[in-house]
């Protein structure tokens, strides 16, 4: 069945967003793959502003607890930062804080739940899969865009392993893909840039599967309350939200076969 989207420009100037955009559009996505030339596969995928550099290295071998415990196949995991200029004010390094920045812990292991839902780490065989991923720009939505570009950057080194015959499939069951919603100016908005975040009454970061299962929901008032009726419009938009990128994921990935 077709669709219609009404374009903004025929959308009352009232009900536009700052930026213009329709409350359930996305922002302008942007690839440039293999951005990584020594990474197994990698992309810089952009939310708009957000731009964020997510690769994936693959090591012969799995972690000794997974040898000591015999678990069968492979493992992956995750590491996020931001860079230092990745911010208006420099954003200083773990390295020279001296302790690991607990957001960016917390974001790195979302990173890690939300790929492994959907790598076939038995079709991996006993291998690593390393993903970074690296703010260069942040303007909200870093870890949504993180999501989103790490299981690209995943795809493109498993097409890469099939084709050097490490694995007789695709070591991917399924695209993955995550956006923030919140309510801002009393309604419900899709993929909040900074702006919108700083303002938004309430806050979602919602994480799916292409075949519409939760992997996870994250999501909290900002000094206010919502309503049943609002948790449900939030949901509602970031599936249509996430729909709309795994789209744009496996559009990308056919394109780059």
């Amino acid at each position: 069945m077709s669709t219609f989207t009404i374009p903004a420009s025929l959308i009352p100037e009232a009900e536009l967003r700052h930026d213009r955009r329709r409350p359930d559009e996305l922002r302008p996505l942007t690839l440039v793959p293999h951005i990584a030339p020594q990474a197994t596969g990698s992309v810089l995928v952009g939310f708009g502003n957000t731009r964020v550099i997510c690769s994936c290295m693959v090591d012969e071998g799995v972690p000794r607890w997974m040898k000591d415990q015999n678990v069968s196949g492979g493992w992956l995991t995750a590491e996020y930062s931001m860079l230092p200029y990745s911010t208006i004010e420099r954003k200083q390094r773990d390295s020279s804080r001296g302790r690991p920045d607990g957001r960016g812990v917390e974001i790195q292991r979302l990173i890690g739940r939300s790929m492994r839902a959907v790598v076939d780490l038995a079709a991996l065989g006993q291998r690593t899969m390393w993903i970074d991923c690296d703010v260069l720009q942040a303007d909200g939505g870093t870890r949504t865009a993180s999501i989103t570009g790490a299981c690209l950057a995943i795809a493109l080194a498993g097409r890469k392993l099939l084709a050097e015959k490490k694995v007789k499939k695709l070591p991917l069951k399924g695209f993955v893909g995550a956006v923030s919603v919140g309510v801002v100016g009393g309604r419900p908005v899709l993929d909040l840039d900074y702006v919108e975040d700083k303002g938004a009454a309430v806050d979602f970061n919602l994480v799916l599967t292409e075949a519409g299962e939760f992997v996870e929901v994250q999501g909290a008032g900002e000094e206010a309350t919502f309503s049943q009726e609002q948790f449900d419009a939030l949901v509602t938009l970031g599936k249509k939200g996430v729909a709309d990128l795994i789209a744009w994921q496996k559009e990308q990935f056919a394109a780059l076969g």
